[in-house]
């Protein structure tokens, strides 16, 4: 079974004269549920942007979205290799040793 893998944004940077966003601190979360217990992982990375307010493209802070900012976000990562990263975290953490809990 594969994880379930989400990819947030946690908290932005941006430049007071235009109101374009520098630097975008994100993550991307992975969890699997195996026999009752949530097993998860998080990768946290940033990415720094170059906003040009003269481009047609240029989206100002107060009207970006979520969706608007993981689109650049996964421009430039690799995004299939973070979520790769993750699932193989998720599956270390399935195949370790020990466990963790209560009987009751």
């Amino acid at each position: 079974m594969a994880a379930t893998i989400t990819w947030f944004v946690q908290n932005l940077k941006r430049e007071p004269a235009n109101d374009g966003i520098q630097l975008v601190k994100w993550g991307c979360h992975g969890v699997e549920v195996v026999d009752g217990v949530k097993i998860n992982t998080t990768e946290n990375g940033k990415t720094h942007h170059t906003p040009d307010p003269d481009a047609s493209d240029f989206i100002a802070y107060a009207s970006v979205t979520e969706a608007d900012v993981l689109g650049w976000v996964h421009a430039a990562v690799d995004k299939n290799a973070i979520e790769a990263k993750v699932q193989a975290d998720v599956d270390a953490k399935k195949a370790a040793p020990s466990k963790t809990g209560l009987p009751w």
